[in-house]
């Protein structure tokens, strides 16, 4: 066993233990929701520290050699999957997000103790907070290591919307010869074609696809190396980290030109979130209209049987696909509503809420990214148009005499259909 100790008393870990005493200490405060720092911010932090350590040795304050131990040994944690095992911190935590930053600093100093050929928890040759965490602060780390994450999957749920909208444009081709009554309020208005109602759908994907593609550029500004409020302090690392985080992650990355408006202000996160909840407000709006037409009452459309719908009614198939859709949607307007008030909740030059919006915004990202792939290939993809049914329902409406609004006046139509009945 291995002793470690800090102001607040020492804990007693097993000698190969990866992470140290601000792992412990947040495992035994913050044990509260289950679930894990997701997976996507663990590696941005990660590669975080690998540029951390490159550009400390650029600066010459850390030793070249430690700074290569350091580079290895992320470089070998960002070739495999996350390993719950060692990075063990709940999402919701106190403290801005400083568990997160520790217990990767722990992990990623005894990893490299280890391949010095020193004992995990050596600190004397190697620290968590002298060398790993050197120039650093959480409230530079972890605010850029989310902008990085979040970029990564907006540009993957841009992609997809993309794709749905496709799949959209297809049904408005295809169906573009199968006129149907228009409904306004749920009664029969002015005739349309179901191709009609698919472009209209695959043109606000479209906007949603846009709106998310550009919003990465809000993203692109970070406060790496300004410390723990947003000033510089050593200048030689603050310009070579933000260099090589470019480099490593592949996104163009700039230095806001006022580090402390980043380091305390998170309204970024809420404008980026409120255009991910739009585009969950579309699909709700599209779930709920192919469950209308997919119903018994109207059936104009029909969605692929995907499972058996009732463990009581035999051969009930239910709609689950939009179903699951709308409750995913759902989902992410309660993650806004979470980021919208902890974005408000900051206090003078840091917001202490950090964590509940990381997993709050990387939550609707992921969530959305499967969602809208579900939702494409199960539902849309596999719906058939019922032709004879629609032209059904059109002979029974009174679109037909509505087109003789313009040439007989809105009255006289009033009167005729009054007539019919």
């Amino acid at each position: 066993m291995r002793t470690e100790k800090d102001i607040t008393g020492e804990v007693n870990l097993e000698d190969d233990c990866l992470f140290g005493i601000n792992t412990v200490r947040a495992n035994e405060n913050f044990n509260i929701s289950g679930k894990r720092v997701h997976k996507e911010l663990l590696r941005e932090i990660i590669m975080l520290k690998k540029a951390a350590a490159r550009a400390n040795a650029h600066a010459g304050v850390l030793d070249a050699s430690k700074a290569d131990y350091i580079a290895q040994v992320c470089d070998r944690l960002l070739s495999e999957d996350i390993n719950y095992e060692i990075f063990p911190t709940d999402c919701l935590q106190g403290g801005a997000g400083t568990s997160t930053n520790m217990n990767v600093n722990e992990v990623v100093c005894n990893l490299a103790l280890t391949l010095m050929g020193e004992k995990p928890g050596n600190y004397s040759v190697l620290d968590p907070f002298d060398h790993v965490n050197l120039n650093q602060s959480t409230n530079d780390i972890y605010p850029t290591a989310l902008r990085i994450a979040a970029i990564k999957l907006i540009r993957q749920l841009s992609d997809e919307c993309a794709r749905l909208q496709e799949s959209l444009q297809k049904k408005e081709q295809e169906y573009e010869g199968i006129k149907k009554p228009g409904r306004t309020e749920l009664m029969d208005a002015m005739e349309v074609s179901l191709g009609d109602e698919f472009a209209a759908y695959s043109q606000s994907i479209a906007r949603d696809r846009w709106r998310l593609y550009k919003s990465e550029e809000r993203l692109r500004f970070t406060n790496i190396g300004s410390g723990s409020i947003g000033k510089i302090g050593n200048k030689k690392f603050a310009f070579k980290i933000t260099e090589l985080i470019r480099e490593y992650s592949g996104i163009g990355l700039a230095r806001a030109e006022y580090p402390m408006d980043i380091t305390q202000n998170c309204d970024v996160f809420t404008e980026v979130h409120g255009l991910v909840k739009a585009l969950a407000v579309s699909l709700i709006k599209i779930s709920n209209d192919l469950r209308l037409m997919n119903s018994n009452f109207l059936g104009e459309i029909h969605l692929k049987p995907m499972q058996v719908g009732s463990s009581a009614m035999p051969g009930k198939i239910n709609p689950v696909i939009p179903e699951m859709t709308i409750q995913a949607a759902v989902k992410v307007m309660a993650n806004d509503y979470a980021i919208s008030y902890c974005a408000s909740a900051g206090n003078l030059e840091l917001n202490a809420f950090m964590p509940l919006i990381a997993e709050s915004l990387l939550d609707s990202l992921k969530l959305m990214i499967n969602t809208v792939k579900a939702f494409r290939e199960k539902c849309i993809d596999t719906l058939t148009a019922d032709k004879e049914r629609c032209k059904m329902f059109l002979e029974n409406s009174n679109c037909e005499a509505l087109k003789q609004v313009h040439e007989m006046g809105y009255r006289a139509v009033e009167k005729m259909l009054s007539e019919d009945k």
